[in-house]
């Protein structure tokens, strides 16, 4: 069975940066191939893409994002870890860490994507 936790950071202020680290256990994130995904959703919207990373270690991010979003891996610990820069209010989401087997680049349904954690909630707030 595959499980994904993502950590709780709690409150985080305006222009910190927000770091999430995705645990997984029943699978390694290092085989093909499959990708893993952040995704986060704003109160009262939808979900959003963030990025992914492969099982080659390749990163993917969202345009809208990717001048603040750093998508690494601890191989060693079959962890993963989203960093989010110079965060704002607008930042405030439940995050959820999840994996599919295609590089997707936005959510369609729930559904492509195979695995998910149980989310995170996150707010930006000074």
């Amino acid at each position: 069975q595959v499980q994904l936790q993502e950590s709780d950071p709690g409150l985080v202020k305006p222009s910190e940066t927000l770091s999430l680290t995705c645990t997984v256990s029943g699978d390694s994130i290092t085989r093909g191939y499959y990708y893993w995904h952040w995704i986060r959703q704003p109160p009262g919207k939808g979900l959003e893409w963030i990025g992914y990373i492969a099982y080659t270690g390749s990163t993917h991010y969202s345009p809208s994002l990717k001048s603040r979003t750093s998508i690494s891996r601890d191989t060693s610990k079959n962890q993963f870890t989203l960093q989010l820069t110079s965060v704002t209010p607008e930042d405030t989401a439940v995050y959820y860490c999840a994996r599919a087997s295609r590089p997707h680049t936005e959510v369609v349904a729930r559904s492509d994507y195979t695995y998910w954690g149980q989310g995170t909630q996150v707010t930006v707030s000074s």
